[in-house]
């Protein structure tokens, strides 16, 4: 009998998939600054050691191109051949900013990339961007003509998503006009009594949301949104074929005109957002945050600086920040609205942009919200030039935590931390 029950054991494994799973790759390009932290002071030498390795040991007679110089703005561009696998490079700046390295090696037919940014005086850079005088009064009308319609909010629960702590659905409220919604994801504790409350606002692009269902089972009332007015639970592909079809390159939409943007729904959106949470949800009236990364970073910096009852705020990569530094010939904010083109001929674009940079969102942030920013030095989409410039901005409370390594993505240990200081600043439970 134990040895029939042994043969059904290892048949039944032997039917198990057993795939392995890919991680990494064999060739390794780095990029190593000679100070541990990234930063130099102005007028100092950066040393750049570049390695190229494969199964972690130098490979000999590599070809590389690289590129180096301030940021966005190179203009040491070199091919060569490395015989040992090693180079060093040297850069500096007299004023303040990032000079950055690009490696690229090419190995059996493939390119592998790296690159490093060494920060030159980045707590004095300062934004481009001017703040036009209506710039409060132009967003203060557009709440007070979206408020005169009534948020006729709808709630479905999500039974399947629901736990034993949080129960979640998809709800929808009335935006900047009747008919025109915002949808999100409501997670709620199933406990009685009242909590602090997060919104959390979308990276750029169209998908598909799940809530933030963790942070609500640590006693926090939670909503996820999305910001193109239509549900956020249906097929992927509905999503897929938006992004690539009617909303492809939606951040470009509208940028001749402050009142045609396609971010003044969006910003409105996320206001109203938080007025839902204020009226239908069991917020405490005292602690509420605002977080999100990329177009979320500056969604995140809209919300706090325009919404005081924002307490909190987390801005992680922010995009949408200094978008007229290209005209001065720095490094500027996604989506580079004038990089290419040096902004010849888009007047009336440069002026709209200003209503819609997150350094001018981020000059109305106050002593009363506390702020933790967050970003990577390698990030060619974000630039650290535009980060640290909106960071210098704010006046209020305020924590910055770089991980330089990173390019337009987390590290876990920034995700943690990230986490910790919300729920810490929220006063949830940790």
């Amino acid at each position: 009998m134990k040895r029939n029950l042994l043969f059904l054991l290892l048949a039944l494994v032997a039917t198990l998939p057993l795939t392995a799973q890919i991680r990494g790759n064999n060739i390794v390009v780095t990029v190593e600054p000679d100070h541990q932290d990234w930063h130099y002071q102005l007028g100092q030498t950066a040393r750049f050691q570049v390695e190229v390795r494969r199964q972690g040991t130098l490979l000999p007679n590599v070809s590389i191109d690289y590129d180096a110089g301030p940021e966005m703005y190179q203009t040491e561009k070199k091919s060569l051949t490395l015989k040992d696998g090693t180079l060093e490079l040297k850069g500096t700046m007299k004023q303040p900013g990032f000079y950055r390295v690009d490696v690229v090696a090419h190995v059996d037919g493939k390119d592998y990339k790296s690159a490093c940014a060494a920060a030159f005086a980045p707590e004095q850079l300062q934004p481009s961007t001017v703040m036009p005088q209506d710039f409060e009064q132009f967003w203060q009308e557009a709440m007070k003509q979206a408020r005169y319609t009534d948020l006729n909010p709808t709630r479905r629960l999500l039974p399947e998503r629901c736990t034993k702590d949080v129960n979640v659905y998809e709800v929808s409220f009335n935006n900047i006009k009747w008919g025109s919604r915002t949808y999100g994801i409501l997670c709620v504790p199933v406990k009685e009594g009242s909590y602090p409350a997060l919104l959390r606002v979308p990276g750029a692009g169209v998908r598909p949301y799940q809530g933030d269902i963790w942070t609500a089972s640590q006693g926090v009332v939670t909503l996820e949104i999305g910001i193109h007015g239509v549900p956020v639970t249906m097929p992927q592909q509905v999503y897929t074929d938006m992004n690539e079809g009617t909303l492809s390159g939606y951040w470009e939409f509208g940028m001749d005109d402050r009142d045609k943007s396609y971010y003044k729904h969006v910003i409105v959106g996320c206001l109203r957002a938080v007025d839902y949470i204020e009226q239908y949800t069991p917020w405490n009236k005292q602690q509420l945050g605002v977080t999100g990364s990329s177009q979320g970073g500056f969604l995140s910096l809209a919300v706090a600086g325009l919404d005081k009852r924002v307490t909190c705020y987390a801005p992680v990569h922010a995009a949408l920040c200094d978008h007229t530094n290209s005209l001065r010939g720095k490094a500027c904010g996604w989506p580079h609205y004038f990089y290419w083109n040096k902004g010849k001929g888009m007047e009336k674009h440069i002026e709209t942009s200003r209503y819609y940079d997150g350094v001018n969102f981020a000059r109305l942030i106050t002593p009363q919200q506390k702020g933790w920013f967050s970003f990577g030095y390698c990030d060619d989409v974000v630039p650290p030039t535009s980060a640290w410039a909106t960071y210098n901005t704010v006046k209020g409370p305020k924590e910055i935590s770089p991980y330089q390594a990173t390019w337009h993505y987390w590290h876990q240990e920034q995700w943690d931390e990230w986490e910790s200081w919300l729920l810490k600043e929220l006063g949830a439970k940790q």
